[in-house]
């Protein structure tokens, strides 16, 4: 527990130290506004004794002002140095989330809901902001100045000076109990704020479903649940911060009473003068500030290392292997491969000169440990160009081959190489740059026309846009959005239908102009007579790029040079649509339920 405590603290400093300078700065400048609050019990102390002896006390009431004046200043505009740190240490921390989470891999993004992870982005770097600078500030200033009071009470009685210090030693002892009961429950508010961002995620990702499954108030009951929860804990947080923040002003008031007994007897016998006591009492009332101040920062650090360690939960999970952060120079097989390529890797420009060569060895992959194996000694060979088919029963691993090849998961057992290379040797990000993946759910992201299909092509041409919607027959619809291609096409393409969201992905997917082409159920929205357009123009793809396309609906695959049968997470049966039907077996009784089983292929143009 020590070791985690010490590893926050130093993970804090960590997020801290770029800026330092303007912390430095800020604490100087509070410090000297607190050294000037120090003073004026002694200018107080001054005048009454001047009065005593009826002096002019205009010099004193002079400082005293300077000294109330100049302090508020200096500890406002080293507040603001505080504040403006505070903004930069949370940008800092901000920006590496938003840099590691896109690298991060799929399989452990898999395991965290996407509404924890913004959570963390958002609510806990606001707490990272005020542990980092502020409550470290005030941990450091409350401290000096508790130290500074102490000293000078000391100096003033040391009778009095031992009893007050013996009632703060007290406090601070039972205060020091009740720390890591705030860090525990602050740990455990986050969470609950995250599992109510989960759960919100979840309801808007699927509001369409909800609202037609009536299912409304189920989804409200259970999101009320969730904020019950966050509000629980935040109870337990708010209860043990109110222990430690009262402790300071009970500090205070058992030490005046200390004072206002002991000292009163001492003048009463005359070993203490009247203004010494009065002096002694201003700095007592003083000591509410630095006491509050260390029990706020010290209390703040204790939130503070709670939402540390879910930062840094997310900061210390592994990227993708080789994968180097956005605007890196990148491996120098990237960099070969993009030079080849063309100066934005094959974005909108290079040309595909023959497809990539696929082959599968005995394959083994779970998604689980504990799992049971979808993918079971997958064997396979696919060629350089030409259209591929896999068809097979639902759930038998047809969309995890894609996703394998795409390196979002490594596999447990076998190879895998593209064009004679392991895939576990190519670069994520090289690799990605020679491939066209269109999803099955073929998602589009909130923005404009012109944005999504450029996602993955930046350096598109005009000429480039212009060919793939015509490709893809989305021409009609850019003429008919009232601002074309800069049209919003709203949250998760709501503005638009399920075939237009899947030829925009196909769109994308093309404007890159990659060496592999995965389409995975790529018209299943579409209707007859986009879907056979749309078959010539990957028939035509296929002339010089290797086509890979999963399907349910056979009739999209039957001129497909080759078809992949699969069954139980491995091959069962390979050929011609002609020879499949020959063979009997699966690939023949699906046919036959989509009557099929006379139909003659379609011949495929051959491959260059």
């Amino acid at each position: 527990m020590t070791t985690m405590k010490d590893s926050a603290i130093r993970s804090l400093l960590g997020h801290a130290r770029p800026q330092r300078k303007a912390l430095i700065a800020g604490a100087a400048l509070s410090a000297l506004g607190g050294a000037a609050g120090l003073a004026q019990p002694l200018v107080a102390k001054s005048f009454v004794e001047t009065l005593a002896v009826d002096g002019p006390v205009s010099r004193q009431v002079l400082l005293l002002a300077l000294l109330i004046v100049g302090g508020a200043l200096t500890s406002a505009f080293g507040m603001y140095a505080v504040e403006r740190a505070a903004e930069s240490v949370v940008l800092g921390a901000r920006r590496q989330l938003i840099s590691r989470l896109p690298r991060l891999r799929v399989a452990d993004l898999d395991q965290r809901p996407p509404g924890d992870l913004i959570s963390r982005v958002t609510a806990d770097t606001t707490l990272l902001r005020e542990a980092a600078t502020n409550n470290l500030v005030d941990t450091l200033i409350g401290s000096v100045t508790l130290l500074g009071m102490l000293v000078l009470m000391a100096w003033l009685d040391i009778v009095l000076f031992l009893a007050v210090l013996g009632v703060v030693l007290a406090i601070g002892a039972c205060t020091a109990l009740v720390m890591p009961r705030i860090a525990r429950a602050s740990k455990e508010a986050q969470e609950a704020l995250g599992e109510l961002g989960s759960g919100l995620e979840r309801l808007l990702g699927a509001i369409r479903t909800v609202k037609a499954s009536g299912a409304e108030q189920r989804e409200s009951t259970a999101l009320e649940g969730s904020a019950h929860g966050a509000w629980q804990a935040g109870l337990r947080a708010a209860r043990w911060g109110a222990v430690a923040g009262t402790s300071s002003g009970l500090v205070v008031q058992l030490a005046f009473l200390t004072v206002l007994g002991l000292g009163g007897a001492r003048v009463a016998n005359g070993s203490m003068s009247v203004a010494s006591l009065i002096g002694f009492l201003l700095y007592l009332f003083y000591l509410v500030g630095p006491v509050a101040q260390l029990a706020s920062g010290i209390s703040g650090l204790q939130v503070g290392t709670a939402a540390i360690r879910r930062i840094h939960e997310v900061l210390e999970l592994p990227t993708e292997e080789g994968e180097e952060p956005a605007g890196s120079g990148g491996t120098a097989g990237g960099r070969a491969a993009a030079a080849a390529e063309g100066e934005d890797g094959n974005e909108g420009g290079a040309v595909a000169d023959q497809g990539a060569g696929i082959v599968f060895r005995d394959v083994v992959f779970r998604y689980r440990e504990d799992g049971r194996p979808v993918l079971d000694g997958a064997c396979f060979e696919i060629g350089p160009g030409g259209l591929t088919a896999v068809v097979g029963p639902s759930g038998t691993g047809k969309s995890t081959l894609f996703a394998l090849l795409e390196r979002f998961y490594d596999i447990d057992g076998g190879s895998i190489t593209v064009d004679g290379r392991d895939l576990r040797d190519w670069n994520p990000a090289e690799l990605r740059r020679n491939i066209g993946y269109v999803e099955q759910d073929a998602p589009v992201l909130a923005g404009t026309l012109r944005d999504n299909l450029m996602l993955a092509a930046s350096g598109a041409s005009p000429d480039d846009l212009r060919r793939v919607l015509e490709q893809v027959r989305l021409t009609a619809l850019v003429d008919s959005l009232p601002q074309g291609l800069d049209t919003e096409v709203g949250h998760r393409g709501a503005a638009l239908s399920g075939g237009q969201r899947q030829r925009i992905a196909i769109a994308r997917a093309l404007l890159r102009r990659p060496r592999l082409l995965l389409l995975d159920e790529a018209t299943s929205q579409l209707d007859a007579l986009n879907e056979s357009e749309l078959r010539e123009v990957v028939a035509e793809i296929a002339r010089t790029t290797t086509v890979v396309v999963i399907a349910h609906r056979l009739s999209t695959v039957t001129g497909a040079r080759r078809i992949l049968v699969l069954e139980d997470g491995r091959v069962r049966a390979a050929g011609t649509h002609a020879e499949l039907l020959r063979e009997g077996g699966l690939y023949a009784r699906l046919a036959a339920t989509q009557s099929l089983g006379t139909t003659q292929p379609e011949r495929e143009p051959a491959a260059d």
